[in-house]
């Protein structure tokens, strides 16, 4: 029996199996960070592809966390609404719960939609901004200086992740994510390449992981008691000659984490300076993963070029993760997680509308959802 389609909880919530569908953003929200029609069709394939959990792409709690205009956003009561709107026609389609990334973009915001090819927009371009930072270092030699957080400013940021994070509940979503990686605010302040704070945010590993802790402490507090509350890290800014944030400060953080009750730590890396030198290969990112599993209880999911089915279960088999993230292997195949279970000899729930394309030598692959 595969471990990739064992059940597994995240705090109080229990989920199918062991796939997760990682937050890509599509920058095809409206310059007001609300809902498209291609939302609509993207949540929609993401709800019928059998994976055990869906995170939405990250999603800005205020207007200049956005990384581009094209960002969704979960700032003001119209989002939310439109939100929940959809995830009920969503929910009508499948049982798998949805999560959403809550995100700050810091010194990476105010960026044209990637396919441009523009990069950062300056604050007087219609669609760009001024960007906010720990400290006033640009992340792109091309890039504009960020403007330092001050002190009031970051309790407005921690304010509105909590603020996103209540309309998250009662948009609907089962689950938060906390965006703490790939180079955005949270991260920003974790690494030392970014943070030269000389106040309680910055300077020691303790200052440095505050911002981080105090964020979960808020979400956590506007949220009921048992809502499930993870976070997303990168483990190594793959910058250790020069001091960066590295998988000895992860496990620290790791730690501490565990200790706010986090219900998993998704594990994934870089972002933050644009020298990184990633060693780029399959399972590439599962070391990190493996490492801080062996610290921590809650479940740890593992991402990074986990492309074939046996190749995530042996991962889990290993013990190097409980749990295996999709990003764009789910978008080139919609349907991975059917594959993976022929694949694996396992069955799968799908909606009873897909039952008769049941591949003739595979008698056993399809249940219907619970109830149809």
């Amino acid at each position: 029996m595969s471990l990739l389609f064992q059940p597994i909880q995240y705090g109080e919530l229990a989920v199918a199996n062991r796939i997760v569908i990682a937050p890509m953003c599509q920058y095809s929200a409206n310059l007001q960070g609300e809902l498209s029609y291609w939302h609509e069709q993207q949540w929609a394939t993401y709800a019928l592809s059998g994976a055990g959990l869906c995170i939405v792409e990250a999603t800005a709690v205020q207007p200049e966390g956005r990384i581009s205009y094209a960002d969704l956003g979960l700032w003001n009561d119209q989002q939310r609404d439109q939100i929940k709107a959809l995830l009920e026609k969503v929910r009508s389609l499948s049982p798998m719960p949805f999560a959403v990334q809550l995100a700050h973009a810091g010194r990476k915001a105010s960026t044209d939609k990637p396919w441009l090819g523009k990069g950062q927009l300056p604050p007087d371009d219609p669609h760009g901004w001024q960007t906010m930072a720990p400290s006033e270092i640009a992340f792109g030699s091309d890039d504009l200086a960020p403007q330092a957080l001050t002190l009031q400013q970051i309790e407005q940021v921690q304010a509105d992740f909590a603020a996103a994070a209540k309309r998250a509940v009662e948009a609907g979503f089962e689950l938060i994510e906390i965006h703490a990686a790939h180079g955005y605010l949270l991260h920003q302040f974790l690494s030392p390449l970014s943070n030269l704070r000389h106040d309680q945010y910055g300077g020691s590993l303790e200052n440095r992981m505050r911002m981080t802790l105090e964020v979960v402490q808020a979400i956590r507090a506007a949220v009921p008691e048992n809502f499930p509350v993870g976070i997303r890290i990168s483990a190594s800014d793959w910058m250790d000659e020069q001091n960066g944030w590295n998988l000895e400060s992860s496990i620290e953080l790791a730690k501490a984490l565990q200790q706010l009750g986090v219900a998993y730590i998704h594990v994934s890396s870089a972002g933050l300076h644009e020298a990184q030198k990633i060693q780029i290969g399959p399972n590439y990112q599962v070391p990190f993963a493996e490492a801080i599993k062996q610290v921590v209880e809650i479940p740890v999911i593992a991402v990074g070029l986990i492309t074939e089915a046996e190749q995530a279960e042996q991962v889990l088999q290993q013990g190097r993760a409980d749990a295996i993230a999709l990003a764009r292997a789910i978008l080139y195949d919609p349907r991975w997680p059917w594959h993976a279970a022929a694949q694996l000899g396992e069955q799968i729930a799908i909606a009873p509308q897909y039952l008769r394309c049941q591949p003739h030598e595979l008698k056993n692959l399809f249940v219907p959802f619970e109830g149809d």
